[in-house]
């Protein structure tokens, strides 16, 4: 029988995922490295949607995703947008943390917590394709 726990998390974090982050629009010309960088953490963050919550291994490999698009954002946008990328550096390390202390010991309060942090991600990232939006 499944736990209250391992029935609910799915359904945080698809509801947090849901209310997701914008497409990266298209101008003409060339674009900045950070527009790629840009989509690939959107689409990173909203493959948090079909994770197997129940799969610890799972979880931990997408957010170990999502760090990897974060970084290589941060890294091609920082000095442009030092303040939007800093607040997605902070969401997504608190993510990471969450995450892995609910993989560790399985909670209703670390599960709330993660949900959260998802959701800071989810904003810093909108935060940042609302600030380049006319760059790409």
């Amino acid at each position: 029988m499944r736990s209250p726990l391992r029935l609910a998390c799915p359904l945080v974090v698809a509801a947090v995922v849901a209310a997701s982050v914008a497409a990266c629009g298209s101008s003409g010309g060339s674009r900045p490295a950070y527009c790629s960088d840009r989509s690939d953490l959107q689409q990173s963050v909203s493959d948090l949607k079909g994770v197997d919550l129940t799969s610890s291994g799972a979880l931990q490999a997408q957010v170990s995703r999502v760090d990897q698009s974060a970084r290589a954002l941060v890294a091609s946008a920082r000095s442009d947008f030092p303040q939007e990328t800093s607040a997605i550096s902070s969401s997504v390390k608190a993510l990471d943390t969450s995450v892995r202390n609910v993989v560790a010991a399985p909670t209703a309060k670390g599960l709330v917590t993660a949900g959260q942090d998802v959701a800071s991600v989810v904003s810093a990232a909108q935060a940042f394709a609302a600030a380049t939006k006319d760059k790409c």
